[in-house]
């Protein structure tokens, strides 16, 4: 069975008003009953959104997008993975240093030393 294009045109919607919301706010606490509200949609209405325009769900979204985020600021900011961690979302270092691991496949701390910055406590050698 076909969706009308009622249907596909609705949920493209629904889907790249969300989008807006966790790329603005991924550091915030978000969730899918939050972003349903805010695009005035039932949670399972946008799920179908996720799952049938973007191919995903709505926390691998999320996470895709704290995790590129972390990615770009261990590489380019000289933050500690807890600042990394908390101004990515993550309340504590150890769920984010685990996702990451998971979506990186190595460490924040790894991840910086193949990237290039270096901590903050890195500009308090001896010289």
């Amino acid at each position: 069975m076909t969706q009308r294009r009622a249907t596909i045109h609705h949920r493209t919607s629904l889907f790249e008003e969300a989008v807006l919301i966790v790329e603005e706010e991924f550091a915030s606490e978000l969730s899918l009953d939050d972003i349903a509200r805010r695009v005035a949609s039932s949670r399972r209405q946008l799920q179908r959104a996720y799952a049938e325009i973007g191919r995903t769900t709505f926390r691998q979204h999320l996470t895709k997008i704290r995790m590129d985020r972390a990615a770009d600021l261990l590489a380019t900011r000289r933050l500690t993975v807890r600042e990394v961690a908390q101004r990515v979302g993550y309340r504590q270092p150890a769920q984010f240093a685990k996702a990451f691991r998971r979506h990186q496949g190595m460490a924040p701390s790894s991840y910086r030393a193949t990237r290039g910055a270096r901590p903050a406590q890195a500009d308090y050698r001896a010289a």
